[in-house]
């Protein structure tokens, strides 16, 4: 559980992460460099999952060795699939990280969104559904690493 004051803003308590994969933890289908070290420590405080189209279909590949859930969805309606998937973990102690417009519905659910502008760039709906925005995954996952980073940026006083 990561436990999160932010002074003027709410209080966070996180025990789920709830990642998109392709464009978010990874690019063309491999995990961005750095993402499994991060992802490792963070498994510590909190249930990751990873949760994808799996555009490439390499994703149960890629994160066979990393301490996450993988959940693949199929045919359509994927926004409000990965929506119901936050609602169902816990919205409310639930951080979602994702850059697509499917994960625009997750990101404005969790009680921590993250837009990630990775290297596939970020739907332009999704900042506005998102708490905070990053330039990459691993600026995005060191927030939850390194929690005064995050009140730095959310805080209103």
């Amino acid at each position: 559980m990561l436990e999160i004051l932010i002074p003027g803003g709410p209080a966070l308590a996180l025990d789920t992460l709830v990642l998109d994969f392709n464009g978010t933890v990874a690019g063309d289908g491999h995990l961005i460099d750095g993402v499994g070290k991060r992802i490792r420590a963070l498994s510590q405080a909190l249930h990751i999952h990873v949760v994808t189209a799996d555009t490439h279909g390499n994703a149960a590949d890629r994160c066979a060795a990393l301490p996450v859930h993988l959940e693949i969805l199929g045919g359509g309606g994927q926004d409000a699939a990965k929506r119901d998937f936050v609602m169902a973990c816990g919205a409310r102690s639930t951080v979602a990280a994702g850059n697509g417009r499917n994960d625009l519905l997750m990101l404005d659910e969790a009680a921590l969104g993250i837009a990630i502008i990775g290297p596939e760039g970020a739907y332009g709906g999704l900042i506005g559904a998102a708490d905070i925005v990053c330039r990459d995954i691993n600026d995005g996952l060191d927030l939850l690493l390194e929690p005064a980073r995050l009140i730095a940026t959310l805080r209103n006083w």
